[in-house]
């Protein structure tokens, strides 16, 4: 297995809002996008949004309902502290929920976190370990 990842799928409980909040965070929703599903280009990689119970049917998997926790986070890294702060605050003017606003963290880093309608977590934070490229990707360093 090449070690990537290709497309993260999020199970939403309402399509059009999710779709809606993403879009107003200047997302671009794909021409293949429907009711039933919402499909983004993401750097190199696809983010998608598809209806909760139709992702745990898919999956085979029970539908529980939304937990509050789902032990995982997406990251969207910045470029310096301002952009962090920036991001969230359009998170926040978007619907967001903001979760712990940022501030200087034990590795050196600036972080904080909101949660989209349906309540994924979104990391965003400033690593100056990881620098971004001019086209956004980030990579670990030598």
């Amino acid at each position: 297995m090449d070690p990537r990842v290709s497309i993260v799928t999020l199970g939403v409980t309402d399509m059009a809002r999710s779709r809606a909040f993403y879009e107003t965070l200047g997302w671009t929703a794909s021409d293949m996008s429907n009711d039933n599903v919402t499909f983004f280009q993401s750097g190199c990689m696809i983010f998608g949004l598809y209806g909760h119970g139709a992702l745990a049917e898919d999956a085979t998997v029970d539908d529980a309902g939304v937990p509050s926790f789902r032990g995982m986070s997406l990251a969207y890294n910045g470029r310096d502290k301002a952009e962090v702060d920036a991001v969230l605050a359009e998170a926040a003017a978007a619907g967001a929920d903001i979760i712990k606003h940022a501030e200087e963290v034990f590795w050196g880093g600036y972080s904080g976190y909101f949660a989209d309608p349906d309540g994924h977590l979104w990391e965003v934070a400033y690593n100056p370990g990881f620098p971004i490229a001019e086209d956004g990707s980030i990579s670990l360093p030598s």
